[in-house]
C-alpha cells in the first residue's frame, strides 16, 4: 500500500515556509455571500489550487474551520480556501441540499450544486485558480453535497474528502464523466458508519460507499489495508486509524477509506489532521 508520506508537502513548506499572517479575506456579496481566503504567497501568474469546506448539518462555515483550522493551513502551502454557510431552514436550522437523501426537507429544494458551481465560477473570474486542483470537503450533510459534485462536475473536481458524509442510495445515481480521487473518512462508532436511514431513506455506509467508488472509477478490484497508519483522533490512544485503498485506479486517482477506529461522528482530531487531509488532495490532481 502506498502510505503516502508527507514528502510532497514538506517540499512545499520548505519552499513557502510557515506563514505566520493572517489571510488576505476577499468578500464576495450577493443573495448568498461568501469570503475568500487568499494566501499571502499568492501571485496571479501562478494558478494555485481551490478548496471549499461544506458544513455539517445546523453548522456553520465558521463553526466547521474552528472545528478544522484548515485556514492556517491553507495559508502556509498557498490554497485559496472557502467555508461557505448552507441555507436556512423554517426552523433556522442551516443545511446543504446534498443528494436527494440529504439534508433539504422543505420545499422548494435549494439548488446547492450550482451555488457551489457559482463560487468556483467566481473565484476563477477573479483568481489564478488551477483547472486541475479544484477540491471539495464535506463532513456529515456537507459529505452530501461533496460527493453529489464529484458524480455530477467530475469534469471540474479533482478530488473530494468526505468525513461521515454519505451519498445517493442507488450507485447508478453516480455517473461521473471521469474518475475523481474520493478520501472517505469515518469513525467506526459512528452510529452511520454502517448505513442509516434518513426519513426513510436507507443511507450506505462507509464500506459500501467505498466499494461503490472503486466500481464507478473503475478502479482494479484489489485493496489493501494498513492498520495502525494514523494517529487522527486525540482521545483514542495510539495510531488508531487504518487506511484502505484501491491499488489500481485510472488517470491517478484514487479511492481511501480511513477508518478512525474507536472514534465517533465528530472525532477529537489530532494536530496534523489538517495535513493529512490536504496532503491527499495536493496528491491527486485532476489528469
Amino acid at each position: 500500500m502506498r502510505l503516502r508520506p508527507l514528502i510532497a508537502l514538506t517540499v512545499v513548506l520548505s519552499i513557502l515556509g510557515v506563514v505566520s499572517s493572517s489571510a488576505a479575506a476577499t468578500p464576495f456579496p450577493g443573495r448568498r455571500a461568501f469570503t475568500l481566503a487568499v494566501p499571502p504567497s499568492y501571485n496571479a501568474a501562478i494558478p494555485e489550487p481551490l478548496l471549499i469546506a461544506l458544513t455539517g448539518y445546523n453548522q456553520s462555515g465558521a463553526a466547521l474551520e474552528k472545528y478544522l483550522n484548515l485556514e492556517s493551513l491553507t495559508q502556509s502551502v498557498g490554497i485559496l480556501y472557502v467555508h461557505p454557510d448552507g441555507t436556512k431552514d423554517s426552523r433556522g436550522v442551516q443545511f446543504w441540499n446534498g443528494t436527494p437523501e440529504c439534508c433539504d426537507f422543505e420545499s422548494p429544494k435549494v439548488n446547492d450544486d450550482a451555488y457551489i458551481m457559482s463560487i468556483i465560477d467566481k473565484v476563477s473570474a477573479q483568481y489564478a485558480v488551477d483547472p486541475k486542483r479544484i477540491f471539495i470537503l464535506g463532513h456529515s450533510n456537507g459529505g452530501f453535497l461533496a460527493s453529489e459534485l464529484a458524480c455530477n462536475h467530475a469534469d471540474r473536481i479533482a478530488a473530494i474528502v468526505s468525513m461521515a458524509g454519505a451519498s445517493y442510495t442507488t450507485a447508478a445515481a453516480c455517473k461521473p464523466r471521469s474518475p475523481v480521487s474520493i478520501l472517505e473518512i469515518w469513525g467506526s462508532k459512528d452510529p452511520t458508519f454502517a448505513g442509516n436511514h434518513i426519513r426513510g431513506k436507507p443511507i450506505p455506509g462507509a464500506t459500501q460507499i467505498f466499494y461503490t467508488w472503486g466500481a464507478i472509477d473503475r478502479c482494479s478490484p484489489t485493496t489493501v489495508t494498513t492498520p495502525n497508519a494514523l494517529d487522527l483522533d486525540t482521545k483514542v490512544l495510539g495510531n488508531e486509524t487504518s487506511l484502505t485503498e484501491f491499488q489500481q485506479c485510472p488517470a491517478g486517482s484514487a479511492v481511501d477509506l480511513w477508518q478512525i477506529h474507536g472514534s465517533g461522528h465528530t472525532p477529537t482530531i489530532s494536530s496534523d489532521f489538517d495535513t493529512q487531509i490536504i496532503n491527499f488532495l495536493l496528491s491527486h490532481p485532476k489528469a
